[in-house]
């Protein structure tokens, strides 16, 4: 078995197949890491500007993978695959054969064609040594500018903030964050970062980057505005890593990606494609946690088990900058029918939307800005299909009396609670019933919550109502003993 690419989506395929295989089976893994070094947290990645080193971050270490018995290279690029003889080539000459073949090789920062990109401090932010040019041109500049105002770029900008720079987030569309948010939630949301010091332009295109009069650089606007600035970082989307398959004839998507089914497998049955290379019912997905999916998946089918991948869910919550958003389901409300409460507290910069089917019963998408308190709750009626209660408003409106909430008992053991890792609610209570005394034994046992950490307020929920029933049996059957 021959992994290219250690991003964390290749690494979670490591160690899924490490634990499926067995001393009968003992089938041999070699792992082929581009990077220098191997994986790491990328969720995480702008951490390394307030404190975290390279280590703090790394998801695997030389131990780790000789414990799994998996053989590794860093600094390994693979240049070359020879399906008909079934081998790898890397970029030093190194031929290594495969029986099945995993291409993990994620995506890469995109950079818009503007004439003058190419200069030095016009930088990109997606690895450690992406971080480590960023600190250095960050030591020599006062103004920086991030050109993409999405997820990406807004966790950039923070990095920039933290390096002192004064900073800017240049967007070509209407507002920021526009997959994920509504026009309202844009609008609350530059609000926010604005007043954190970031200054946001949108609907801007950048036409040409020059030598600038104050700072060392000036961008030029197509409606002839300009922005002066040192250092320039490109964050304007990413496209998949997929030359290889390109160069050697598997199938490609009409605008890139890597073909699979749903078993993962390319157009090539020995070759698997998993995480941002890969491209299934023609969508892309550009978070880890369907890349941790897929991975399973594909773990699973070569070893001979039964798993599928199917898609996976999109929503998300984070915090930017400090503030808090949320984006659950159908967030722009484009279901047929569909119906939104909206709740907006500008003073407190609170921004709450839900879509709801026509009949006011199901969930069909959220958004939160400013407070993502009900994020948990919301994201269970959506992806449980759980009937929602008589006055559905009463979940996102402030309310002087007790708010209707999602009974965390009632859920199916079928519900997942952690994305990251398809950790569903009966897995955590399969792990409190072999002996977990702890919301952290839970988390060891199970790895819910140790991804983006976004489900850690149900899982403690959960965790604690066990608990509870659990002490309420005891008592019960203590009290017939002592009866």
């Amino acid at each position: 078995m021959v992994v290219v690419g250690n991003g964390m989506v290749g690494h979670h395929f490591v160690e899924q197949l490490a634990q499926l295989n067995t001393a009968d089976q003992a089938i041999e893994i070699t792992v082929l890491s581009a990077e220098p070094r191997l994986a790491y947290d990328r969720v995480h990645l702008s951490e390394y500007f307030s404190g975290k080193t390279a280590a703090d971050l790394a998801m695997a270490n030389e131990k780790t993978y000789q414990d799994w018995a998996v053989n590794f290279q860093t600094n390994a690029k693979v240049v070359d695959i020879d399906r008909s003889n079934k081998n790898v080539v890397t970029q030093n000459g190194q031929v290594i054969a495969y029986d099945k073949l995993i291409l993990a090789t994620g995506s890469y920062p995109f950079v818009p064609p503007i004439p003058g990109k190419d200069r030095e401090h016009c930088l990109v932010y997606r690895t450690i040594d992406d971080l480590d040019d960023i600190q250095a041109s960050a030591n020599v500049s006062k103004v920086g500018v991030v050109i993409g105002g999405g997820l990406l770029g807004l966790e950039a900008a923070n990095a920039l903030s933290h390096l002192g720079l004064k900073t800017h987030v240049v967007e070509f569309g209407p507002q920021l964050m526009g997959v994920q948010i509504d026009a309202s939630g844009g609008r609350l949301l530059k609000e926010k970062i604005e007043a954190l010091g970031v200054e946001v332009h949108t609907s801007k295109a950048t036409s040409v980057i020059e030598d600038g009069e104050h700072c060392r650089y000036k961008l030029c606007f197509s409606d002839d505005t300009v922005l002066e600035t040192d250092l320039i970082l490109f964050s304007a989307g990413i496209r998949p890593y997929d030359n290889l398959a390109k160069s050697f004839a598997l199938k490609m998507g009409e605008r890139g990606g890597i073909v699979i089914n749903n078993q993962c497998q390319t157009s090539d049955e020995n070759i698997y494609a998993i995480g941002e290379c890969a491209l299934w019912n023609n969508f892309i997905f550009g978070l880890v946690a369907p890349g941790y999916q897929m991975a399973k998946v594909a773990a699973k089918h070569i070893m001979g088990e039964q798993a599928l991948f199917t898609g996976a869910d999109m929503s998300t919550k984070l915090k930017l900058m400090g503030v808090e958003v949320g984006s659950i389901g159908d967030a722009h409300a484009k279901t047929p029918g569909s119906i939104t409460y909206t709740y907006q507290n500008q003073p407190a910069g609170v921004y709450k939307k839900m879509v709801l089917s026509s009949d006011k019963r199901k969930m069909l998408g959220a958004v939160l800005i400013g407070d993502t308190s009900e994020y948990d709750s919301l994201l269970q009626y959506l992806l449980n299909a759980i009937d929602l209660p008589a006055s559905p408003e009463a979940l996102i409106l402030p309310s002087s009396g007790e708010k209707p909430t999602l009974d965390v008992t009632a859920l199916p053991d079928t519900a997942i609670i952690c994305s990251c890792h398809q950790v569903t609610k009966g897995n955590i209570i399969s792990s409190i019933a072999q002996g977990a005394r702890t919301l952290e034994d839970i988390k060891i046992c199970t790895k819910a919550s140790s991804g983006c950490g976004g489900c850690s307020t149900l899982l403690k929920s959960l965790a604690e109502a066990e608990f509870e029933s659990r002490a309420v049996a005891v008592k019960k059957n203590i009290g017939q003993y002592v009866t």
